[in-house]
């Protein structure tokens, strides 16, 4: 059964996160299928643009913790990274909940769009973690103040907030209008175009991905990162927030 659902309609090719049984984690076995998914998008003649969006409630929840091993933040670098080089546009449609990692997921994307029922929230510093890869493309395009309040915090804030700091680009209402203007754009125009919006990002990316790859490895060795893991698997509160 893949994780990854792939249709095509005019000009777009929608990657659906079939996993909801682990709220859409960032598996190894599912950030392989996106990976895999967005190359064959990049060598179809047919796609203007991607669509990345969900089954169920959540949009990713971020890392599988019931996951182990070192290669996880270097993992996300190369999907996120994917995402941002891709020759065409990608969309994310969010309509329903993003953490963590699902954050850095959704700030590679180029458009983004959340629809009411959307909630979002930095919640690394609450198990021990840091936001560390995620920031590499979402630094660059989060309001720093809203950016410093909820890293720290861990609030959960919805849409029209999302919308403010820089997090997602609009409501949901307004998809069928962007989806619209991709479709008429040339391969050669779309492309040069995402080129110049994410010069910064990838900058981002070369300069500081591994060194926050190997903080956030050193974070999720760390004890305080297993009893804030071990406490939200066991849903109780960690020995600090007590």
């Amino acid at each position: 059964m893949t994780l990854v659902r792939c249709s095509h309609e005019h000009g777009i090719t929608t990657l659906t996160l079939d996993s909801p049984h682990n709220r859409n984690a960032l598996s190894s076995r599912l950030v392989a299928e996106l990976q895999e998914r967005l190359a064959e998008a990049a060598e179809d003649a047919r796609t203007r643009a991607v669509l990345l969006t969900h089954i169920g409630n959540t949009f990713c929840s971020g890392a599988d913790l019931r996951e182990t091993g070192t290669d996880g933040p270097q993992s996300l670098v190369r999907l996120m990274r994917a995402v941002v080089e891709l020759s065409k546009p990608v969309v994310a449609r969010v309509d329903g909940h993003a953490r963590a990692g699902g954050l850095g997921l959704l700030g590679s994307c180029d458009i983004s769009v959340a629809g009411e029922g959307a909630t979002f929230a930095f919640t690394e510093a609450r198990l021990g973690l840091a936001p560390a890869v995620i920031s590499l493309p979402l630094l660059p395009r989060l309001d720093a103040r809203a950016a410093t309040r909820y890293y720290l915090t861990g609030e959960r804030f919805g849409a029209a907030e999302a919308v403010r700091i820089g997090l997602v680009t609009a409501g949901e209402q307004e998809l069928d209008a962007i989806l619209d203007g991709l479709r008429r754009g040339s391969p050669q125009g779309l492309a040069e175009s995402k080129a110049l919006t994410t010069a910064g990002v990838r900058r981002a990316f070369d300069r500081d991905a591994d060194a926050l790859a190997g903080l956030s490895a050193r974070l999720f060795a760390s004890a305080e990162a297993r009893e804030g893991m071990t406490a939200f698997l066991e849903r109780r509160e960690p020995v600090w927030a007590r």
